[in-house]
């Protein structure tokens, strides 16, 4: 099970790592693992969420998500989506922005840290406006009571996420963006724009891949009723996952949520180095592992056996987001951002563990776990 779920992530990591011995030798060998840990420790709480919304999706995109996703996640945003910042930022031309990252990479590195603003506004109101919905959203299984009884109540009010979440962008644009890091001075208008972006996005995408999954359940719940009133006929119908227009929006979706959790990521790599290849080496090796482990957890049915693991990774997302938006004035240790996320998801693991016991179901194993047919 192990090898067969991991086994393409080590042979990647194989690969990688003497790739990067031949190019750089022991010096790039070691920044390119260094990079490698860096990327799982910050997307751990990424392979609960992908795994979350991977589950309901038919056999056919969960392959897609494994194959091309993992293609957009380590090329499109580890190497593709920096020069692509620095060409808008320097309004450069496609080739002119290559050329920078080889070859003068110190003017390329404060190019792509001069849109961190931007970058931390749009990925920091997604991931919030995720939490958010999240934590309005009457649940079968409370983790902090005490915090999502209330918020659930609160959660009945229509448009609550929305307007908690523009006016946080508003106190960001108004308090943190007035000064931001490494002397950008007044970025305000930036991050209301990026903000606003990045809630328009998360509206569109999510409202769209919402939708199809509503329709699609309730087609689901019509044909039920149906087979249960008509005789026994041949054939059982059952779900199989998403499919069609809601499996492709749910996918966006996926990939969005991807793109806003590799924002740090890509940020905090240069604090390690500014060699863009490297850089793509090292991340795109942690993406991999963080794609196993998305199916490992899907195959396992982990998240159905550990009820409050969702729960623990939301939690994660509302932290990054708020140190995300606190990067924009703040220099933030990237330990610390990666610490949060794996504390609450082990104290959600804890937490289920110990609800398990005390129901005398340790390893419940009542859920179907989906289908994964790609080991990567």
């Amino acid at each position: 099970m192990l090898l067969k779920t991991f086994g393409w992530s080590f042979a990647i990591t194989v690969i990688g790592l003497a790739l990067a011995g031949v190019l750089w030798g022991w010096q790039g060998l070691a920044i390119v693992g260094i990079l490698s840990i860096l990327e799982i420790s910050l997307s751990f709480d990424n392979a609960v969420i992908n795994a979350g919304i991977l589950r309901k999706m038919n056999a056919f995109w969960q392959k897609i998500f494994l194959t091309v996703g993992i293609l957009i996640a380590v090329f499109g945003m580890r190497l593709v989506f920096p020069v692509v910042i620095v060409a808008i930022t320097a309004k450069l031309g496609p080739i002119e922005a290559v050329n920078l990252a080889i070859n003068d990479k110190a003017q390329y590195q404060e190019l792509v840290t001069s849109a961190h603003p931007a970058i931390a506004a749009f990925g920091g109101i997604f991931l919030l406006m995720i939490f958010l919905d999240f934590i309005f959203e009457e649940r079968d299984y409370k983790w902090l009571s005490w915090i999502e009884k209330p918020m659930a109540k609160m959660g009945k009010l229509d448009m609550l996420s929305v307007i908690i979440g523009l006016v946080v962008l508003l106190v960001t644009a108004m308090t943190v963006a007035t000064d931001a890091a490494h002397g950008a001075g007044d970025k305000s208008a930036t991050v209301l724009l990026a903000g606003v972006a990045g809630m328009i996005t998360y509206l569109v995408v999510g409202g769209v891949s919402g939708y199809f999954e509503d329709k699609l359940e309730d087609d689901e719940d019509d044909e039920g009723e149906e087979a249960a009133a008509a005789p026994a006929t041949k054939g059982t119908g059952a779900a199989v996952g998403l499919a069609g227009k809601a499996a492709f929006f749910m996918f966006l979706y996926l990939e969005v949520i991807d793109a806003s959790f590799s924002f740090d990521g890509v940020i905090g790599a240069f604090a390690i180095t500014n060699d863009i290849f490297m850089m793509a080496l090292g991340l795109g090796i942690g993406a991999m592992y963080i794609r196993s482990l998305t199916v490992f957890l899907v195959r396992k049915g982990t998240l159905d056996d550990y009820v409050y693991l969702e729960h623990g990774a939301h939690y994660a997302i509302g932290a990054l987001a708020v140190i995300l938006l606190a990067t924009i004035k703040y220099e933030i240790p990237e330990v610390v951002t990666g610490l949060v996320g794996i504390a609450l998801i082990g104290l959600s693991f804890v937490s289920s563990v110990i609800r398990n016991r005390r129901e005398g179901r340790p390893g419940d194993t009542s859920g179907t776990p989906s289908e994964v047919t790609s080991g990567v």
